[in-house]
C-alpha cells in the first residue's frame, strides 16, 4: 500500500508545476476510475460468497483492518493525526459499515446488478448533503446531474420483479448512507493520511459491528468461514477493498464528494459486464442495458462541463 502514499506525494509535486490546476485533478479523476473498476468486482463476490450480509461484512473489515496494522505508514499517519480528528474518523468509519451491510443486504435480498445500480442514487443525495456538510453553496446543476442518472440506473437494472422490491429499497439506504460517508470524508479529508484514514474508519467500522453482531445474530458471526469462501474473503478485502479505498481517498483531495461518486455510477456497468465475461453469466445485454449506460457515461462527462471544469 506504500503505492497510495507515493500517489499522494506525486499529485502533490504536480501541483507545484505551472499546470497545478489541471494536472492533479485529471490525475484524481484515473484514480478514482481505477478504484471503480475494482470496485465493480465486489458485487459479484459479494454474491458468490455464501455468508449472510453481517458476517461478510464484519470478516470483510477484520482482514482490511489486520493487513493495515502491520504496515509501518499507517502508524506515522496516526501519530501525526489529531484525537478529535482519529474520533471523527472512526464515526465515519461506523457509517461506511452500515452502507456496506445494506449494500450486501441488497445483494441477497435481490441481486448484484440491482444493488450496485442503485449505487447510483447516491449523487442525488450528494447534490443536498455535500453542501450542508462541507459549508459550501447548493449548486442547482449538481441536483440536474444527479436526477439526469436516475434514468440510467433504472435501464441498467432493467427492472425488477416484485420479490425484489425489498433489495431495492435497502439498496436505495446504502445509497444515501455512502451519500453521507463521502460528504463527510471531503470535509476532513485533508486532517490525515489516506492509509491512516482507511485504518481509522475501518476500525471504527469493525468496532461497532463488533459489538451489534452478538446481539444481531449471535456469536455465529465470528465463526471462521469455509476455505471457498475465506479465499474469496481474501479477494474482496486486499484488492476491492483496500487498496482502491486508500487511493479514493487520495482522489478526493482534489475531487468533491458529487464528482467522485459520479463516477461510481459506472460501477453496475462494469460489474454487469465484469459478471457476464467471467461468470458465464447468460444475461443478455439488449438495447436498455445500452441505453443506460449511454445516460451514466453522458451524466459522468457532463459534469465537468457545466461546473466549468476542462
Amino acid at each position: 500500500m506504500e503505492q497510495v502514499e507515493h500517489e499522494e506525494k506525486a499529485t502533490r509535486r504536480q501541483g507545484a508545476d505551472d499546470n497545478a490546476d489541471v494536472t492533479p485533478t485529471a490525475r484524481a479523476q484515473v484514480q478514482i476510475h481505477v478504484c471503480v473498476v475494482l470496485w465493480g468486482f465486489t458485487a459479484i463476490l459479494g454474491k458468490l460468497i455464501t455468508l449472510p450480509a453481517l458476517p461478510l461484512v464484519w470478516w470483510r473489515m477484520l482482514i482490511v483492518v489486520a493487513t493495515l496494522l502491520l504496515m509501518p505508514p499507517v502508524w506515522r499517519g496516526l501519530r501525526s493525526m489529531q484525537f478529535a480528528f482519529m474520533a471523527r474518523f472512526a464515526g465515519v468509519g461506523v457509517v461506511v459499515a452500515l452502507h456496506w451491510l445494506a449494500f450486501y443486504g441488497a445483494i441477497k435480498l435481490a441481486n448484484a446488478s440491482v444493488a450496485a445500480s442503485c449505487i447510483g442514487l447516491a449523487p442525488v443525495f450528494l447534490a443536498f448533503i455535500e453542501p450542508y456538510l462541507t459549508r459550501r453553496r447548493f449548486d442547482p446543476r449538481e441536483l440536474l446531474v444527479g436526477v439526469a442518472v436516475v434514468p440510467g440506473v433504472v435501464l441498467v437494472a432493467g427492472g425488477v420483479p416484485g420479490s425484489m422490491q425489498t433489495g431495492v429499497a435497502v439498496g436505495v439506504l446504502s445509497a444515501a448512507l455512502i451519500a453521507v460517508g463521502s460528504a463527510l470524508n471531503k470535509r476532513y479529508i485533508d486532517q490525515g493520511k489516506p492509509l491512516a484514514i482507511t485504518g481509522l474508519e475501518l476500525g471504527g467500522g469493525l468496532a461497532a459491528l463488533t459489538l451489534i453482531a452478538p446481539i444481531v445474530s449471535g456469536m455465529a458471526v465470528f465463526s471462521p468461514p469455509g476455505p471457498r469462501d475465506a479465499t474469496l474473503l481474501m479477494a474482496l478485502a486486499l484488492g476491492c477493498t483496500l487498496f482502491p479505498y486508500a487511493l479514493s481517498l487520495a482522489a478526493l483531495r482534489h475531487l468533491s464528494a458529487f464528482a467522485s461518486q459520479l463516477a461510481v455510477n459506472l460501477e453496475p456497468v462494469y460489474a454487469i459486464v465484469i459478471a457476464a465475461l467471467l461468470l458465464g453469466e447468460r444475461r443478455e445485454l439488449h438495447a436498455m442495458f445500452y441505453a443506460g449506460v449511454a445516460i451514466i457515461l453522458g451524466a459522468v462527462f457532463a459534469h465537468p462541463i457545466l461546473v466549468g471544469r476542462r
